[in-house]
């Protein structure tokens, strides 16, 4: 399988469980002792490390570091936002737009050599 396809499709599956694992006690565990919450994020993050560290392992072999944190920052723009509105109830605003479009300035400067 190409590797930038792999790399993409590890990242978003780690990125579901990092999301769960950083956001979900606020909803979930927020009448809980903090230190009950950590050490579910923690449950949950090993999933996600699971994940990451082959995807990472496989993306550098045909991205630089830094276009993969910028890859792993846009994945995280495009599950967080459904998360928030979907499962936190959050209202969605135009600050999100905003920082999507700042995202994809930063994806031009990162990839554009391979453009």
């Amino acid at each position: 399988m190409n590797p930038v396809f792999s790399t993409v499709g590890l990242l978003m599956l780690s990125n579901v469980f990092m999301t769960f694992a950083w956001y979900a006690h606020l909803k979930n565990l927020a009448d809980k002792p903090w230190i009950l919450a950590v050490v579910i994020s923690w449950s949950i993050a090993f999933f996600e490390y699971l994940l990451q560290v082959p995807a990472n392992r496989i993306g550098h072999e045909v991205m630089t570091v830094g276009q993969l944190k910028i890859l792993q920052e846009i994945i995280t723009l495009t599950i967080f936002v459904p998360f928030t509105v979907f499962y936190l109830k959050e209202k969605l605003t135009w600050d999100y737009l905003w920082a999507g479009l700042c995202m994809l300035g930063a994806v031009y400067f990162m990839f554009r050599s391979k453009l």
